[in-house]
């Protein structure tokens, strides 16, 4: 059932008027929404509703809203309805009379309101209640994806992820060219048995390593077994926006979660807010998959509040994707050689080096696909020597071709760049972007040309969000772009006036902060970019509240991690009210942007004694009062406290804080919200004194006491919890056993026997002839190919 009351009285007449065009089959004309006569809708002529007998005539459509979710129709409710109905029939404007409400109807009630109208003249009367239309919403595919967005509320979500999940089924589309490659890897295996266990999983590994082939391998397992509702997202707030908790076995995909080629410490934030949401996610049933460089792990891993969640600390959902056996790594070698575009001659030439290179120790799967592609091997020597290099030096030879395409193809790869990775289709070049490929030589028909030349290698063009956009093939593309913009000076500053200020934040740094694969500005093109971030507005949000807030977070998170004292000091005095927001740290300190945007200016000695003092003096009313606790496990903070200021601070914990623990626990267990679980609402609180016990490890009797409201927050917990009666059990949905080879099967022959022979039908087992046998024919023998056996439980 869904929650239409939670519509409101119009938007739910628009959706019956939806109704009876996509369901009833007849579109009808819709009257103001005041001094309507008694009529929401019309229409005259034949009715012919779908699967049922066509009437003639006039006739009414009449939608009753009710706000209460229980709310039941009777007869006497409709009294002026039907004297209105009346007037109608009187004026020949009335045969049929259709009736639509989100209110329950029985079916005495629904006799009793036939009678009345009836009663009143009417020839032919129809009553759809909720039930029905909950139906028809749950049943119809096309009329979710015909209701407006202003639908999505409450639990008619569903309405608005449809068109969500079309646009995973469409990405999932663009990946079947790699998908006919894949090899199921231990990798694998492990990443959909932690699913099975723990409904969510984490895939990590270097640059193509074979992170989003997993994870949209684990996803097309979720649509064909499952009929699996599955969400390509690419921020924490989607997943939980997106989440319908009547949907439980939604499968959300997350790619590079914490960051796409860098490390995005606003992601790392968001995360923190929603870790409570996504635990409250996987114990309704949902799945989640996320992936992330390991370089950009790694940096994650000292902002994520692994204690709020757990699971990101067990290695059985933290997948490293690099572990590939021989065998692996042979069966993908040669999956994309036999699939890829060389000529048969290729094939032939480089097949007795197959073994070699699968055995290389930097062989990764993207090593596969480069060699499967003319693009990256058109000079390349077929011998030990060149092979060697290829595969130990992937990023300068990805250079290498970068750097040898014509001027074009290099400005059609910066267009994308420009744009973060994502250049909308057809494409529609602002001022200042077109000014940047006409310094490169370039303009936007030679763009447009040299996209569809290097689509399927270096580019791809794809459909998501409802739109069609070009991007790189893959994200080292990107890498590899970043090191030629910083070879050149000239680059940089196209880059830097022709990209978006949203580009310019999420790509470069100002000065060295030691941010791995980011590109580096000089001093000389500070300037520029204090001018662009003085432009820079947030359409993220419609509300300006909302706007004015995420800009102002997307800003000091900007300042906080990617600029260096030289430009903070440039910002400070082209911008000083940055200093009043850094000195006024906002609740939930543990992901105020200002907050470590406070921490980072003193550190660089550049907060003002005076915005140092009302910062402090913030963090003592928010601990005090008891409303924001994480200051004292917080050692950043910390750190901006005076020595006298940080000593006194520890001595009011045991005057002040100890004697008042009682009732900030208490005033915590009073705000809980009751659609928030109660361990989500108090694991802070929990966290904060557990952080409280180790200033006073020495001392047993302040121990005791700190346990003892720890004790009863878990016990509150407990009986909070149990209170709101056991989650709804539901059969658990698995992949199932998974097999493969466990034990390499020994074999006389290499797999790359017939890398050069032409491409055969996967289903057709033949006679060939055994190189070792005298050119008899052999027959194989069934153990030694048979297929992937899935178990669906």
């Amino acid at each position: 059932m869904y929650d239409l009351h939670s519509l409101g009285w119009h938007s739910f007449q628009q959706l019956c008027l939806t109704i009876t065009r996509e369901i009833l089959g007849q579109t009808v004309e819709s009257f103001l929404d005041t001094a309507d006569g008694g009529r929401d809708g019309a229409f005259s002529g034949t009715w012919k509703p779908i699967s049922a007998e066509a009437l003639t005539g006039r006739f009414v459509v009449q939608c009753k809203f009710t706000g209460s979710r229980q709310r039941n129709l009777k007869a006497e409710d409709l009294r002026d309805e039907v004297k209105k109905a009346k007037r109608l029939v009187k004026l020949g404007r009335c045969d049929s009379y259709f009736l639509m409400t989100n209110a329950g109807v029985s079916g005495i009630a629904a006799e009793a309101i036939e009678a009345l109208f009836s009663s009143a003249g009417v020839k032919h009367v129809a009553i759809f209640g909720s039930t029905w239309i909950c139906d028809q919403i749950r049943e119809n595919k096309r009329l979710r994806m015909m209701v407006p967005r202003v639908y999505g509320l409450g639990d008619l979500s569903q309405i608005l992820d449809e068109r969500v999940y079309l646009q995973a089924k469409a990405l999932l589309s663009t990946l079947r060219e790699d998908l006919s490659k894949v090899v199921i890897t231990s990798a694998y295996r492990r990443a959909a048995e932690a699913l099975d266990r723990h409904g969510f999983v984490l895939l990590i590994g270097e640059p193509a390593a074979g992170k989003t082939t997993i994870a949209s391998m684990l996803a097309m397992a979720a649509l064909d077994q499952w009929g699996c509702p599955t969400l390509k997202l690419d921020d924490p707030r989607k997943v939980v926006e997106h989440w319908n908790p009547d949907e439980p076995s939604q499968f959300s995909w997350v790619d590079d979660a914490f960051g796409v080629m860098q490390y995005e410490s606003f992601l790392v934030h968001g995360w923190n807010h929603t870790l409570p949401q996504v635990k409250a996610m996987l114990r309704k049933g949902a799945k989640i998959v996320m992936t992330s460089r390991d370089y950009i792990y790694r940096r994650a891993r000292n902002d994520l509040k692994e204690g709020a969640f757990p699971l990101l600390r067990e290695s059985q959902v933290v997948i490293d994707v690099r572990d590939l056996t021989p065998d692996e790594r042979q069966q993908i070698l040669y999956n994309h050689i036999k699939l890829g575009r060389q000529t048969r001659e290729f094939r032939a030439e480089i097949k007795p080096h197959l073994g070699f290179i699968a055995a290389h120790l930097r062989f990764i799967p993207e090593t596969a696909r480069r060699l499967a592609d003319p693009l990256f091997t058109a000079s390349l020597e077929l011998d030990r020597h060149d092979l060697n290099q290829f595969v130990e030096k992937q990023e300068q030879l990805m250079q290498e071709v970068l750097g040898g395409l014509d001027e074009h193809s290099k400005a059609a790869l910066a267009l994308i760049y420009m744009r973060k990775g994502i250049l909308e289709s057809p494409i529609e070049l602002q001022k200042s972007e077109r000014e940047a490929i006409e310094r490169l030589g370039s303009n936007l028909g030679g763009c447009i040309t040299a996209l569809d030349c290097l689509n399927g290698s270096l580019v791809q063009h794809a459909q998501t969000e409802g739109a069609a956009l070009w991007r790189f093939k893959h994200p080292t593309v990107g890498d590899a772009f970043a090191v030629l913009l910083l070879k050149n000076p000239e680059s940089l500053g196209i880059y830097v006036h022709g990209s978006s200020v949203e580009s310019l934040m999420g790509q470069i740094t100002c000065g060295d902060v030691d941010l791995e694969h980011a590109v580096i500005l000089p001093k000389a093109l500070f300037a520029p970019v204090l001018r662009r971030l003085g432009e820079f507005s947030s359409t993220t949000y419609k509300s300006s509240v909302l706007s004015s807030w995420d800009r102002r977070s997307r800003l000091d998170r900007f300042l906080t991690t990617r600029c260096s004292k030289d430009f903070l000091a440039a910002y400070i005095k082209l911008y000083p009210d940055v200093l009043e927001r850094a000195s006024d740290p906002d609740l939930m300190l543990n992901a105020s942007s200002n907050v470590d945007l406070a921490v980072r200016l003193h550190e660089f000695g550049l907060l003002p004694e005076k915005h140092r003092q009302e910062f402090v003096s913030k963090i003592r009313s928010f601990t005090f009062d008891g409303d924001d606790l994480y200051a004292i496990e917080s050692d950043d903070i910390q750190s901006v406290f005076a020595p006298s200021e940080l000593g006194e601070f520890r001595e009011r914990w045991r005057d002040e804080l100890l004697p008042k623990l009682p009732r900030i626990r208490r005033n915590w267990q009073s705000n809980h919200d009751s659609q928030q679980q109660p361990e989500d609402h108090m694991q802070p609180l929990i966290d904060s004194l557990r952080a409280l016990k180790s200033e006073f490890a020495a001392e047993p009797s302040v121990l005791h006491k700190i346990d003892e409201e720890i004790a009863l927050a878990e016990q509150w917990i407990s009986e909070t919890g149990a209170e709101g009666g056991p989650p709804q059990s539901r059969p658990p949905r698995v992949f199932g056993d998974v097999d493969g080879h466990d034990q390499p099967v020994v074999q006389e022959r290499s797999i790359f026997d017939d890398i050069d022979d032409s491409v055969t039908p996967w289903n057709h087992l033949t006679e060939t002839a055994d190189a070792g046998n005298n050119g008899n024919p052999s027959r194989v023998k069934m153990e030694e190919v048979t297929p992937l056996r899935v178990r669906r439980l």
